[in-house]
């Protein structure tokens, strides 16, 4: 393991909060809310196995491999309960725990696996992570003279943010190179191909509020969004950040966290 990626981060007092981050990220993808969100919460954000810092993955993975994973460090932690909030891959893992009746309330940032049924897109979304893997095992040696110019940082921020002068060069470069040192991303994404995305949704009795950027250059809007819309979550809380790319969290940080702080207030 890169002993710059660290399994967890944890801080803050009050109540519980689980952050969840995204394929190929690390808990660090929540760096620039969590000053806001530790005012109110017990943060924990860890980060998820077969990612970079994460636990290995043990066994053939399943649907079960990542959800499992996080009850597990919530059991650790000492949370029974939490708010949960998640962005791409970490919120729909977020609505899987709420299914499973441990979420107080859940923020979905953009979260994965609702394509509609028929689109196939999704496989050009998996093509995408594949090349971006093996070019960041390229770039990654190389990461802090990329973060060092003005449009090295727009280029290691173009997927997933629109506003990145504010993103610390460190910070953009750890992500660079956690994408290199995402170990399980193949298995994960082997599994989703043939798989797919399923949610028990009528299991969800927590409130729920999905959001979601208009320029999001990975589960582009609307359309990725659609099974989420139509069958699993109508009745959630639908918020579009209109010109925001895939991680609100770090594209504006500052609306994100009262976005969920606004959610998850007593």
């Amino acid at each position: 393991m890169d002993s710059r990626f660290t399994p967890f981060h944890r801080g803050g007092s009050g109540t519980p909060l689980l952050c969840v981050h995204g394929f190929t990220d690390t808990w660090r993808t929540w760096d620039l809310v969590l000053p806001a969100l530790e005012r109110e919460h017990d943060v924990l954000a860890p980060t998820l196995a077969g990612h970079a810092g994460g636990p290995l993955l043990a066994g053939e993975f399943s649907a079960a491999t990542l959800p499992d994973a996080l009850e597990r460090a919530m059991d650790e932690a000492g949370f029974a309960t939490a708010h949960i909030a998640g962005n791409s891959l970490g919120g729909f893992l977020a609505l899987q725990l709420a299914a499973r009746g441990r979420a107080e309330s859940v923020v979905a940032l953009a979260p994965a696996g609702g394509w509609a049924r028929t689109d196939d897109s999704f496989t050009g979304t998996a093509e995408y992570f594949a090349d971006s893997l093996a070019e960041a095992k390229a770039a990654a040696a190389y990461a802090d003279e990329i973060v060092s110019t003005l449009e090295g940082r727009r280029r290691a921020a173009q997927s997933f943010a629109t506003n990145f002068e504010h993103i610390p060069p460190e910070l953009l470069a750890h992500m660079l190179r956690g994408v290199a040192a995402c170990h399980g991303a193949r298995a994960m994404l082997d599994y989703a191909l043939r798989a797919g995305y399923e949610l028990d949704a009528a299991k969800i009795t927590c409130p729920v509020r999905v959001v979601w950027g208009t320029d999001d250059q990975l589960l582009a809007w609307p359309s990725a969004a659609v099974r989420f819309r139509e069958e699993w979550l109508p009745h959630a809380d639908w918020i579009e950040l209109h010109g925001i790319g895939h991680c609100p969290q770090l594209d504006v940080p500052l609306e994100t966290a009262q976005l969920i702080l606004g959610f998850t207030a007593p």
